[in-house]
């Protein structure tokens, strides 16, 4: 349908009968005789001209009395989730592709406004950053088997190498070179305290937190810090961290000892797409809050892949800042914890009595 930039009536009937999708999201029309109100596309037989009306917005549908029809969900957008799949795996195959949102959303039979709303309702992320992320996948790919790095950058959809390095860098966490040989030439600095759980070492790149975690001790510890970061350089800060990551190491410290929020520190995810999709959703879990695998899968709109989120659980090396403690089997037992199940015991304890407390 030709874009437009107000409907009238009449095009917004012509719509519905024709169960035009391409102008979902851009109104509803609600039903007097039922009290419901649908998309344009909704499959339910159109009423009469006469018992319908028009609303730019659901809230002014709301606000009038009617409630949203449980046949086309007009208010979930994660009704649309295979249309979206299918567009997602459509731009992962054409990431290299100058792909603009008004040609996705004809490809898809939507509205722009209509396609970044529901996209990022379902991925958390827009078309834009999502194809970002895809030509970031296919550089690193490049890089990995041994491809120069302009002829990486140009292979994997940037323009010009200036263009990818205005922020490509920053989001790979390293620069290109340095993520190809595997991190070396990367410095972390690290530090180590005593914590009423044992004891705890954190590590950090310039980007933020790498590596949180507890051990018997230190050398154990750096050990396990080595392996994780096998090619990188590594230094031990004075005054237990320096100054910024001594502020880290602290505002943790009274997070776990005094029951203070979960701090905001910038932190350092590298693994996966599907690992990290499941990290920043472990963020998102309320103190004392915990769920079953099963759900963290749903919640990530992968539901059959229960086991991969239990993996990707249990690869976490952020101890405490990305939550997997969180996480339960589908009949409450404590499952599995990198750090052993007696501190997650104790994790969830406090939490709990906390939650109580307060």
């Amino acid at each position: 349908m030709k874009k437009v930039t107000v409907l009238t009536e009449q095009m917004m009937y012509d719509a519905v009968v024709s169960r035009d999708k391409s102008l979902d999201g851009q109104f509803v029309y609600a039903v007097m005789t039922t009290g419901i109100y649908c998309r344009p596309s909704c499959a339910s037989r159109p009423a009469l001209k006469k018992n319908l009306r028009f609303y730019s917005t659901l809230d002014e549908a709301k606000n009038a009395g009617f409630r949203a029809c449980k046949r086309c969900k007009p208010d979930d957008p994660r009704y649309d989730v295979n249309r979206l799949v299918e567009l997602a795996r459509y731009i992962i195959a054409n990431a290299d592709e100058k792909l603009s949102l008004n040609d996705l959303a004809k490809r898809q039979g939507m509205s722009p406004g209509y396609l970044q709303r529901t996209f990022k309702a379902v991925f958390g992320i827009s078309p834009k950053m999502f194809q970002d992320a895809a030509r970031l996948n296919t550089l690193k790919s490049m890089l990995k088997i041994g491809d120069d790095i302009t002829g990486a950058i140009f292979g994997a959809g940037y323009g010009s190498p200036s263009r990818f390095y205005e922020n490509a860098a920053r989001k790979i966490g390293m620069s290109p070179k340095t993520y190809r040989n595997g991190g070396e030439g990367e410095e972390i600095m690290f530090a180590c305290r005593e914590t009423s759980l044992g004891t705890l070492m954190m590590a950090a790149t310039q980007k933020g937190v790498c590596f949180v975690m507890f051990g018997d001790n230190e050398i154990q510890l750096f050990e396990q810090l080595q392996a994780e970061f096998a090619k990188a350089s590594f230094t031990k800060t004075l005054n237990n961290g320096g100054v910024l990551l001594d502020t880290w190491m602290t505002a943790l410290e009274n997070h776990l000892e005094q029951g203070a929020p979960r701090p905001e520190i910038p932190l350092d995810l590298r693994g996966t797409a599907f690992q990290i999709k499941v990290w920043q959703f472990l963020l998102t879990i309320p103190d004392g809050d915990v769920l079953s695998y099963s759900e963290v899968a749903q919640a990530i709109d992968k539901p059959r892949a229960m086991r991969a989120a239990a993996t990707a659980c249990g690869k976490n090396r952020i101890a405490m800042l990305v939550p997997c403690h969180r996480v339960l089997r589908g009949d409450g037992g404590l499952g599995g914890y990198r750090w052993g199940l007696e501190r997650k015991r104790t994790l969830l304890d406090a939490e709990r009595q906390r939650r109580v407390e307060s």
